[in-house]
């Protein structure tokens, strides 16, 4: 994945091309094959080639959101060492906040959506100190929270409105 967001000189790491798709699509954002241009701001941004690397995040992405299993998963570094993932989890939430602020538009959260929200910002914006320790448990609990997180505010936003489209 690196290596295509390199080919199409994107200045975005893979955690954060993930982060800002799942933001995109948990705000009720289109699923579209040209959500690089969309996710990103920048209609100058090419489709990705179907079956491509950046083709299949976007299906994968959709589809784990919409798993009834609650299959979502983060794309972090798995082998990185525990600062390097927190820092590039730090990364996905503040991309993550640039997809979901694009599509959320005026949708209403409910009150525990907007707890999430606040996390996930508080997140973004959070630096790890110099002389922490290495806490990979701490740092698995917070990617569970961040999971959940996320599942609710897409329940909020994209599949609360897709009932609603049902419903009338």
């Amino acid at each position: 994945m690196a290596q295509a967001a390199d080919r199409l000189q994107l200045a975005s790491t893979p955690a954060e091309l993930h982060g800002a798709l799942c933001g995109w699509l948990a705000g009720g954002g289109a699923d579209a094959a040209g959500w690089l241009a969309l996710v990103l701001a920048d209609p100058g941004l090419p489709v990705p080639t179907p079956g491509e690397v950046l083709d299949l995040l976007r299906r994968a992405s959709a589809a784990q959101l919409a798993d009834p299993e609650f299959g979502f998963q983060l794309l972090l570094p798995e082998t990185a060492g525990t600062k390097p993932r927190a820092e590039a989890l730090f990364a996905w939430c503040r991309a993550f906040l640039g997809g979901f602020g694009l599509a959320v538009g005026n949708r209403p959260l409910s009150e525990e959506g907007q707890e999430a929200l606040a996390d996930l910002a508080n997140l973004a914006g959070a630096q790890l100190d110099a002389e922490e320790d290495d806490d990979e448990e701490s740092l698995a609990e917070i990617e569970e929270y961040l999971r959940m997180a996320v599942l609710l505010l897409h329940a909020d936003c994209a599949l609360g409105a897709r009932q609603r489209q049902r419903l009338h």
